[in-house]
């Protein structure tokens, strides 16, 4: 499959552990996001080494992806046990605290495979997904093992979507909130760079 965006994003039903620390043996996407963005991301496995740095960004950012509207979802190939077991270890001996969003047990590796990010070895790579109100993937990008992402550019790129939702207008290179957005017309393309083509 590669590229998801554009294409609906794929569902799935699997066991989880929430937010609230509640193990569940059913959580379903569709439901769970139903009218919301949601970003979800996959890690290649819990009690790693790069892997508990992102999920600790991804919570000190919670509130920044609830106030916006955007529920968040990891996803390893760990059972809902061992994600369990690794919230409940403290950060300071490897753990990664109770975060706050949920952790999905993709045992059978069949979503990281409906997303195609699954590496040679049978983990995931560090893909990360940008779900529309729609369903829809609008965003995505896929980093190898060693390199860990960047949780602030997500926020971002949920900034510029519900700009261009909002306006109508496109986002540029380098846009961030409260930046001006352009036209998407030879001459707002114009008028955009004759303004602003120096900070580019």
């Amino acid at each position: 499959m590669g590229v998801l965006v554009g294409k609906s994003a794929p569902d799935f039903t699997a066991a989880a552990v929430l937010g609230n620390g509640e193990i569940v043996d059913e959580y379903t996407l569709s439901a769970a996001i139903k009218g919301k963005k949601a970003v979800v991301f996959f890690y290649p496995l819990d009690f790693t080494f790069v892997c508990p740095s992102e999920l600790i960004a991804f919570d000190h950012r919670i509130e920044e992806f609830t106030s916006r509207g955007v529920e968040v979802i990891g996803v390893s190939i760990d059972s809902q046990f061992s994600h369990n077991a690794w919230r409940n270890t403290p950060v300071n001996e490897g753990g990664i605290g109770p975060v706050k969003y949920t952790l999905v047990a993709d045992v059978k590796h069949e979503i990281c495979r409906a997303y195609d990010v699954e590496a040679e070895g049978g983990v995931a790579f560090r893909g990360s997904f940008l779900i529309d109100e729609d369903g829809l993937v609008r965003h995505q990008v896929v980093n190898d093992l060693p390199l860990g992402r960047n949780v602030d550019e997500m926020l971002r790129m949920i900034d510029a979507l519900a700009f261009h939702q909002e306006h109508g207008e496109v986002c540029p290179a380098g846009w961030n909130k409260g930046d001006k957005g352009m036209n998407a017309s030879p001459d707002g393309v114009a008028k955009y760079l004759s303004e602003n083509a120096e900070g580019l």
